[in-house]
C-alpha cells in the first residue's frame, strides 16, 4: 500500500462513470482497489458518484467498513464513507440505455455543484468511459471556469459491444470522438487503447497517458478446509483441481457461447464452473443454440462477491478461461494471472499485451478452443507450474496495485 502522505489541503478527485464500487465490473473493481491504496493518504480526497437505483446500482451492504454520512428523507442512503472516500448515490431515471448518459451528465453536474459550494479551485473530475460526448464540451467549459480539470478514461471500444443496436453503436463512437476532443487528458489503461486514441484522433492531437489496472499476488486468507470454500465446492459438485472456470459479466462480447460450445466439444473430464451475473435471455439463447443443459460438466454457479472466496476458487481451479473481447486491461484477467496456474485467453491484442507468454491462446473458430482444452488437460504439472510462475511474475513486474496507486497519485498531484 502507498505510504501515507500529509498535506494541509488535500487534492479533491471526483470520479464518475462506475455504477458502484467493489462489485463486478472493471471500473467497480478499480475504484475499490484505488481507494484502498490511498485510504491513509492525506494528500488526496476522493468523491465517487455512483447509481442509487437500477441495474448494477450501489449496494453498500456488500462492503465492509462503511460509515454513513447522511440519508434521504425516505431513509435511503445518500452518501457514505468507504476507504476514506466519499461515495454518493444518485437516483437515475430508468429509461433503458439512455440512463447511463443521464447518470454521467447528472454526476458531473453534482461534482460541479460541490466544487462551487466548497470553493475548490484545483479539482480533477475523472470520467470513466465515453458516453456523454454531445454534452461534454459545455460541461468541461463549466469545470474550467471553476478551476477544475476533466480527465477521461476512454475504456475499450464501447461502440463494439454486441448488446447495442447499430444506431446506439454510432452514438457511442461519436460520443468517444467528442470526448477525446474536449478532455484535458485521456488516461488509457492499455497500450493498445492509447495507440488507438492517438491514431484515430490524430487531428485533435490528444494528450494521453498510460496507467494500467492492477492486481495483487497475496494468497487467499481462506484455508483449504475453510467451510466457506468447501461448502461452495460441495454446493456446486466441484472438487479442487478438477474444474475450469471463468468469471465476468454474462454478456455476448465475453465469449460465453464460444467457451461453452468448445468445452462441450472437448474431451475433458473436468467441470466448467461459470461465475457470472444473471441474464436469463442470454442463458436461454445459449440453451437453444448449444443445449448446454445436457452436458453435466457445464455449471452456472452464480456470482461470488466475496473477494477472498473468489481468490480461493481461482487458486484451486485447474485452469481459467478469459473470453473478454472488448476493453483494455481487464481486472478479472489480472486477478486470474495472479491466482490461477493455467490461463486460456481469447487471442486479442489487449490480452496478449497483458499476459504475453504466460498463457495459452485461442480463437473463435470451431474446434480451436476444444483443441486447446484437450492440450491443457494432458499438460504436465511442470509445464502448468511454469505458466503459473510466468503469470505471477507478469503481475509482479507490471500490475501491482502499489505501483498503479503510485502512478495515479503522481497524476493527481502533479
Amino acid at each position: 500500500m502507498s505510504e501515507p502522505m500529509k498535506s494541509q489541503s488535500p487534492k479533491d478527485i471526483f470520479i464518475i462513470g462506475a455504477k458502484c464500487i467493489g462489485q463486478y465490473g472493471g471500473y467497480e473493481t478499480f475504484l475499490d482497489k484505488l481507494t484502498k491504496e490511498h485510504e491513509n493518504d492525506e494528500s488526496i480526497k476522493y468523491h465517487i458518484v455512483t447509481k442509487a437505483n437500477g441495474d448494477g446500482s450501489m449496494d453498500e451492504t456488500k462492503l465492509s467498513s462503511v460509515s454513513y454520512i447522511n440519508k434521504n428523507e425516505d431513509g435511503s442512503v445518500y452518501s457514505f464513507i468507504y476507504h476514506n472516500a466519499e461515495v454518493v448515490k444518485l437516483k437515475v431515471p430508468q429509461v433503458g440505455a439512455a440512463q447511463a448518459i443521464i447518470y454521467d451528465v447528472n454526476a458531473i453536474k453534482w461534482c460541479l455543484g460541490y466544487i462551487k459550494d466548497h470553493n475548490i479551485s484545483d479539482a480533477v473530475i475523472y470520467v470513466l468511459a465515453c458516453r456523454i460526448g454531445p454534452f461534454f464540451a459545455s460541461l468541461v467549459k463549466k469545470a474550467h471556469k471553476l478551476g477544475a480539470k476533466v480527465y477521461v478514461n476512454p475504456d475499450g471500444h464501447e461502440w463494439k459491444r454486441a448488446k447495442w443496436s447499430g444506431t446506439v453503436r454510432k452514438y457511442w463512437k461519436e460520443s468517444e470522438r467528442l470526448m477525446v476532443k474536449s478532455a484535458d487528458l485521456l488516461v488509457c489503461d492499455s497500450v493498445n487503447i492509447e495507440k488507438y486514441i492517438k491514431e484515430e484522433y490524430s487531428s485533435f492531437d490528444p494528450k494521453t497517458t498510460y496507467i494500467a489496472y492492477g492486481a495483487d499476488l497475496k494468497r487467499s486468507v481462506l484455508s483449504d478446509d475453510d467451510p466457506k470454500f468447501t461448502n461452495w465446492l460441495s454446493d456446486h459438485g466441484l472438487a479442487v483441481n478438477s474444474y475450469y472456470m471463468c468469471c465476468g459479466r454474462f454478456v455476448p462480447e465475453n465469449s460465453f457461447e464460444i467457451m461453452i460450445r468448445e468445452f462441450m466439444r472437448s474431451h475433458s473430464k473436468r467441470d466448467f464452473a461459470i461465475i457470472t451475473t444473471k441474464n436469463d435471455s442470454l442463458l436461454e439463447e445459449l440453451e437453444n443454440k448449444l443445449h448446454w443443459r445436457s452436458d453435466p460438466r457445464i455449471k452456472f454457479v452464480g456470482t461470488v462477491y466475496d473477494s477472498e472466496l473468489l481468490k480461493k476458487i481461482r487458486e484451486n481451479a485447474y485452469g481459467n478461461f478469459h473470453g473478454h473481447t472488448v476493453g483494455g486491461t481487464n481486472p478479472s484477467l489480472l486477478e486470474a494471472l495472479g491466482a490461477t496456474e493455467l490461463n486460456l485467453l481469447i487471442d486479442v491484442g489487449f490480452n496478449r499485451e497483458v499476459a504475453k507468454d504466460s498463457a495459452m491462446y485461442w480463437g473463435a473458430a470451431e474446434g480451436e478452443l476444444a483443441s486447446v482444452i484437450d492440450e491443457a488437460d494432458s499438460m504436465s504439472e511442470d509445464l502448468r507450474a511454469e505458466y503459473g510462475s510466468k503469470a505471477k511474475e507478469r503481475i509482479r513486474s507490471a500490475y501491482s496495485w502499489a505501483f498503479i496507486g503510485s502512478e495515479y497519485r503522481e497524476l493527481w498531484l502533479r
